[in-house]
């Protein structure tokens, strides 16, 4: 039987995880995140939800090295629960995952039409008052088309462009930020905060899920990996992938707020860019901003699109959807159907336009939290499981680290669906909610009924 082909190294899956992670967000959403919690309530938002992440880093990287499949999050819950809840679990992720595709499909329109004005006509429709340009659906289906392909001829392929694009990023945001950094001011900062500051604080961490996402993609991967690969890199990919991606944007908070007065640019398009260009006087640097931010885009695509797929992919080969969707092609060893599922359904979501932005965070801040706390709490029960043949072991001290990470994970839950906690679910949140939840329903009751 074909199996997937296994050519991934450390680096691969560090650049996977952050690359997976860090999107365009500090670009096209920045406003948001001022205007939630100010400059000081931003990054310790940042600052502080990511650091909460570290013990489910940790507990993801305890369970990829003893079970390294594509079914993540699906594998770990089934060694420890019913058939029922690993589906739900896996079906929370893969909208986790999925979400962000018709996202950056659909930021790469924006991004483009801020470089070139001009692509802003041809107005086709408009969804909750945004227009939806011909140009821009053009360019987004272009991208996903080519990931797509990417993804279909092998993960050789998709890994070297996920490298280059991840490492290009890196490079061009130390040099702007370094010569941004040069022209501002402490003054720049104020006010610290928009609102009291442990609120202001709380509205930033509610978001972090959804912008911290990815780590844990290593995971769906852990099948392709080189021969010769340790086990313990997993867990090394994941951890430097949390850590990289809290600095880059606790920093770029940091660089916005103290490049330019930021509460005078709240509603510019791009705040980011707006920023630094006032702070240098130039235009130049938002060239090299916007080229940061394209080459971010491509590989949070891209990662996404990994995981998304193989979730997929995983779940087709468990029976819990078509089984289709887990062949495997037999030149490419890529899976070739989940990934033109994907493609397509990126391709017929992106159609919504800019109106799924904000809803999209949200709605994936839950999936996240939600898959995470099923994690944390399957490692808690294969901690303790006595003579169950998937048994972690642990000692005293690291029994704790999966109950934090649960506390976390369900922390981050209730602070979006609970109605009397600031930023709590919209009707629009739980409409989309609602929707994928019935959609997997059905996807779950029909594979039951013709087993």
């Amino acid at each position: 039987m074909t199996t997937l082909a296994r050519k991934l190294r450390v680096t691969d899956y560090f650049t996977l995880g952050w690359g997976t992670m860090v999107g365009v967000g500090w670009l096209v959403v920045m406003d948001d995140w001022l205007s939630r919690g100010g400059a000081l309530g931003a990054l310790l938002g940042f600052a502080i939800g990511g650091a909460l992440l570290l013990p489910i880093g940790w507990v993801y990287g305890r369970l990829v090295m003893a079970m390294p499949d594509a079914a993540g999050e699906i594998a770990y819950t089934s060694a420890a629960f019913s058939r029922p809840i690993s589906f739900a679990t896996g079906w929370m992720m893969m909208l986790a995952y999925f979400i962000v595709c018709p996202w950056e499909a659909v930021a790469v329109g924006r991004i483009a039409g801020y470089i070139f004005p001009a692509l802003d006509s041809v107005e086709l429709y408009r969804i909750a008052g945004r227009p939806v340009y011909l140009p821009h659906l053009a360019i987004g289906l272009g991208l996903t088309a080519l990931l797509t392909v990417l993804n279909y001829r092998g993960i050789r392929l998709s890994a070297t462009f996920q490298n280059w694009t991840s490492f290009g990023t890196l490079a061009l945001f130390v040099v702007f930020v370094a010569m941004g950094v040069s022209r501002g001011s402490p003054r720049n900062f104020p006010p610290l905060f928009t609102h009291a500051p442990f609120v202001s604080i709380l509205l930033v961490m509610q978001i972090v899920p959804y912008f911290m996402t990815g780590f844990e993609s290593v995971g769906k991967a852990a099948e392709e990996a080189s021969p010769d690969l340790r086990a313990r890199g997993f867990y090394r990919a994941i951890w430097i992938a949390i850590v990289v991606g809290i600095l880059f944007y606790t920093l770029i908070v940091a660089a916005v707020g103290f490049v330019a007065p930021w509460h005078d640019l709240l509603g510019e398009k791009f705040m980011t860019a707006v920023a630094f260009q006032r702070a240098v006087g130039s235009r130049w640097i938002v060239n090299i901003i916007l080229a940061a931010a394209l080459l971010s885009l491509f590989k949070c695509f891209n990662g996404n699109f990994v995981a998304a797929s193989r979730l997929l992919f995983a779940m087709g080969r468990r029976g819990t959807v078509d089984p289709r969707a887990g062949q495997i092609h037999s030149r490419f060893q890529t899976p070739s159907v989940a990934v033109l599922c994907i493609g397509l359904a990126t391709g017929a979501c992106m159609l919504l336009g800019d109106a799924i932005l904000v809803p999209i965070t949200e709605v994936g801040s839950v999936a996240c939290a939600i898959g995470w706390s099923a994690t944390c709490a399957a490692c808690i029960f294969l901690g303790r499981a006595g003579a169950h043949p998937n048994r972690i072991q642990l000692s005293a001290v690291e029994r704790g680290v999966p109950v934090f990470g649960l506390l976390v994970g369900i922390a981050m839950l209730l602070m979006k669906v609970v109605p009397l906690v600031p930023g709590h679910f919209t009707a629009y949140e739980w409409l989309a909610l609602g929707i994928w939840i019935v959609l997997g329903a059905i996807s779950h009751r029909r594979r039951i009924d013709g087993s």
